[in-house]
């Protein structure tokens, strides 16, 4: 029996090594995933110091009060109506309960005007290609998309409104 435990034993310090060696390159392959200089750097500061304290400083956002951005921004920037909501939200605000990834949140997020089109344009693309790794081919936003929006102020129902055409577009 003694040499049943023995062998148990070793068997199990064969498998633990093996796991925590799998563990290992999964946390390798996980951190060289994450760039370690974003692409939009300018943009990341910017995000820091306006966006972070709601959505999180990955852009993961916090149950039930901000939603993350770490999916459907990367999404938005894909088509035209998108990159306009983008541009709209930052520039205008959004309040009231939306759902992101089957979860829902009471939103309430201020408008941001103050900041200037190439501020916001650099804080948008930080979220679209630094935190929401948007495909290949899509365009960056231009200051002068939002400059284009902040032309047209809309009020918070409005953007949310438009959002919802946008969701109903990307079929999300």
């Amino acid at each position: 029996m003694s040499r049943f435990r023995g062998r148990r034993t070793a068997a199990t310090a064969a498998i633990v090594a093996a796991l925590a060696g799998a563990a290992l390159a999964a946390a390798s392959l996980s951190l060289a995933a994450d760039p370690v200089e974003p692409r939009y750097a300018e943009g990341g500061t910017i995000f820091q110091a306006n966006c972070a304290v709601c959505h999180g400083a990955k852009g993961l956002g916090q149950p039930s009060l901000a939603p993350p951005l770490t999916s459907y921004p990367a999404r938005y920037a894909t088509i035209a109506e998108g990159r306009r909501q983008l541009a709209i939200t930052v520039l205008n605000g959004m309040f009231g309960g939306i759902d992101v990834e089957s979860k829902h949140y009471d939103f309430k997020m201020p408008e941001f005007s103050q900041l200037d089109d190439a501020a916001l344009a650099a804080a948008l693309n930080f979220v679209v290609f630094d935190l929401g790794h948007a495909a290949e081919g899509t365009k960056p936003l231009q200051p002068a998309e939002i400059a284009a929006e902040r032309a047209n102020p809309l009020d918070g129902p409005a953007v949310r409104e438009h959002r919802t055409k946008v969701l109903t577009a990307l079929g999300l």
